[in-house]
């Protein structure tokens, strides 16, 4: 075995994705009224995170040979083996927990953990942190893997990390206009002024600003062309970043904002178009990246929703440990 290939086990496991989803169409668990307001509230199903699927794989003997415990949000259970996970019980939710074998290593990363909370069961707790691997002791490579938890899906296990975005499936089938986002979150900072950016390649580098935890919801309009590309308008947008800690906020909405934001006075360079190159699966079955050509005007309906959670909000390898965020009861309002 040689160096290379302990180096890209490690790099596979910061995609930020991790499961399956087999796009029922009836993610969209039950109804509810806000009693302030009397809004309709729409559950996201299993988006009250009480109930979670336990994964339990050994890791390769390599590289310590230790069995994880690799949680997945859906109906309860336990799968023991490096099986790769394909969502069941209709759960829209993948993370950035997953299952890597690269060049015979069989490895894991979690950074999504099933966690109590008092009085509500349990949440899920995205954190930022470094993942190590050590091959019999003399090689130490270590990777910065932020939590992340997301409607899409993604083919594991992860088998090399070329473009590592190019393996999420993005979004889920969605036609409905919410007019925003409700759930409960809590917030711990680092603490530390700037990130760093660790792919296990080289040394750590520095990268200027705090790091946030943040959630992204985008609705779009798709389309294929012959060739099966994908492109988009982007219908509807609400980008959150959390700067400050917290314990937890419950009930808490943020608006979607629909149409062109881009003279809204809260417009941000990261709520644009095309910030991210994302991929979605097309009608062929070929992963190709989302092409937004433009904003979406009041008569648009949407053909997909996509949301978001990270512990930190520079994309892949990027962060400061400690980060986390933890996020309860999603639910949509109308």
């Amino acid at each position: 075995m040689n160096k290379r290939n302990i180096f890209l086990a490690a790099a596979a496991l910061c995609v930020g994705s991790a499961s399956a989803l087999p796009l029922a169409p009836e993610f969209l668990e039950s109804y509810g009224i806000d009693e302030k307001t009397g809004d309709i509230v729409e559950y996201i199903n299993y988006g009250n995170f009480d109930q979670w699927i336990t994964r339990n794989i050994k890791e390769s003997g390599v590289i310590g040979g230790k069995t994880k415990t690799v949680w997945a949000i859906g109906p309860t259970q336990t799968i023991n083996g490096a099986k790769p996970f394909r969502g069941m019980g209709g759960t829209p939710w993948a993370t950035s927990n997953v299952l890597a074998q690269v060049s015979g290593i069989t490895k894991t990363n979690v950074s999504v953990y099933r966690t109590p909370r008092s009085g509500h069961g349990y949440c899920a707790q995205l954190f930022t942190h470094l993942e190590e691997v050590s091959v019999l002791g003399v090689i130490n490579i270590k990777v910065l893997a932020a939590g992340s938890l997301f409607l899409g899906q993604m083919l594991e296990p992860i088998t090399d990390t070329k473009d590592p975005m190019m393996k999420l499936n993005y979004g889920i089938p969605f036609t409905k206009k919410p007019k925003a986002i409700m759930f409960d979150y809590a917030v711990k900072l680092s603490g530390k002024k700037n990130r760093v950016k660790q792919t296990g390649f080289g040394s750590p580098s520095t990268v200027a600003g705090m790091d946030m935890p943040d959630c992204i919801l985008l609705l779009q309009k798709r389309w294929e062309d012959a060739n099966g590309n994908i492109f988009a308008k982007r219908v509807g947008t609400m980008v959150q970043r959390f700067n400050k800690g917290c314990g937890f906020l419950s009930n808490k909405k943020f608006t979607i904002n629909y149409g062109d934001i881009t003279k809204q006075p809260f417009y941000q360079s990261y709520m644009g178009l095309n910030h991210v190159v994302r991929y979605a699966k097309n009608s062929k079955g070929q992963m190709k990246p989302i092409k937004e050509v433009g904003w979406g005007s009041a008569d648009d309906e949407p053909t997909h929703l996509c949301l978001q959670f990270d512990s930190s909000h520079g994309g892949a390898y990027v962060g400061s440990v400690g980060n986390t965020l933890w996020v309860d009861n999603v639910r949509l309002v109308y």
